[in-house]
């Protein structure tokens, strides 16, 4: 898969998550696992990106004794959502066109 496309899937997956309620980085790997393949080494920098640009907030919560930092989608990180469905629907036109033609040409 092309990487930068990965990359917005992946953004978009985590907001996904964290839409569906706060969370820690342990958890939203787990929670976005049966849908891609992310790791903590992916995860944390994905985390910071969208922390900077203000797609999320993190705070801190005592859990066992340490602090956990859990993760929280701004109305931002929800517009970055909306915003990734309404492109979607313009690649999967050229995607439907694609298949089209691979069909025809197959078939030929």
């Amino acid at each position: 898969m092309d990487v930068q496309l990965k990359r917005g899937l992946l953004e978009t997956c985590v907001l996904t998550v964290l839409n569906r309620g706060d969370s820690y980085g342990y958890q939203i790997i787990k929670d976005a696992s049966p849908y891609m393949d992310i790791s903590e080494s992916t995860l944390y920098p994905i985390l910071k990106r969208l922390e900077s640009n203000d797609s999320l907030n993190v705070y801190s919560v005592e859990h066992n004794g340490r602090l956990r930092k859990y993760y929280k989608i701004t109305d931002t990180g929800r517009e970055k959502i909306r915003a990734f469905l309404d492109s979607w629907k313009e690649v999967m036109i050229v995607y439907n066109f694609i298949t089209e033609e691979m069909r025809v040409s197959d078939n030929e």
